[in-house]
């Protein structure tokens, strides 16, 4: 729930704190898995092959989605900014036998080509989740273009934004769409496990409409090959959504179905 208590400018040090002591948690979760679990199908479908392709993950985590890019046959870097989760990543990338395409290093995403001494990648991820935890979307668009190499994509798999103006347990809007700054929420336990019990439980988390990361990312001068909306989401989000499929959870039939994921795939010109 939102709170008022704190500063929203120490959302790096809150955020850090939240998330250094929650990866060991979700290192050991079910929701996690033992490795990579593997890219969704509407990934696959927008990407299509990645072997052969050098691929670089800002805000990795503990390396899920990067691994399953390594599985599919890419040489990949998970870049985090917090060392708990990145030590787990290095853990799972070995028990997933990809350790040898793998590099993981612990840095800001607002950091992340200086951290990599200025390298480019022919595919520039960002996963679901990661948005939310950056105050600038002008400065992360500079940040991805300065990772991708000219000839290189980016692609952006995010939760939609709507879903973060509805109220935790009704479909009824609770939050402004247009952000005003960062909003301070005491969020104990995890996503990943509702029932650990946890200390640093204060986040700062910031809305993105779509206007902005769209238009951050095209002033930059990457060019827009594909934006695609999914009426479903990842995770039971709230207790009234049905999981249709193995990892799609959707609106019951006598709910309105409204955007819960998006996906962005945009292209670097050749210089």
């Amino acid at each position: 729930m939102p709170i008022s208590d704190h500063d929203p400018s120490e959302w790096r040090d809150l955020n850090h704190a939240w998330w250094e002591e929650r990866a060991p948690i979700h290192a050991a979760s079910t929701f996690y898995g033992t490795g990579g679990v593997g890219l969704l199908p509407f990934e696959s479908e927008d990407l299509g092959s990645v072997e052969g392709l050098s691929v670089v993950h800002p805000m990795c985590h503990i390396g899920t989605d990067t691994i399953s890019f390594a599985a599919a046959g890419a040489t990949v870097v998970g870049l985090d900014f917090s060392a708990t989760a990145i030590d787990a990543a290095r853990e799972r990338s070995a028990q997933a036998g990809v350790g040898d395409r793998s590099e993981w290093v612990v840095a800001d995403a607002y950091d992340a080509s200086a951290a990599l001494g200025g390298r480019q990648f022919d595919l520039v991820y960002t996963g679901m989740g990661a948005l939310c935890w950056l105050p600038d979307m002008d400065r992360w668009a500079e940040q991805m273009w300065a990772l991708c190499r000219p000839g290189g994509r980016l692609y952006v798999s995010e939760f939609h934004p709507m879903q973060d103006q509805l109220h935790d347990d009704e479909t009824v809007l609770a939050r402004d769409y247009f952000p005003v700054g960062g909003e301070l929420f005491d969020d104990p336990g995890s996503y990943a496990d509702p029932t650990a019990e946890t200390s640093a439980d204060i986040v700062v988390a910031f809305i993105h409409p779509l206007s902005h990361v769209i238009t951050a990312l095209l002033a930059v001068g990457f060019e827009l090959r594909l934006f695609r909306e999914f009426p479903f989401t990842v995770y039971p989000r709230w207790p009234f959504l049905e999981e249709r499929e193995t990892r799609v959870w959707s609106m019951p039939a006598d709910r309105p179905s409204i955007p819960l994921m998006y996906s962005l795939l945009l292209d670097r010109p050749e210089d």
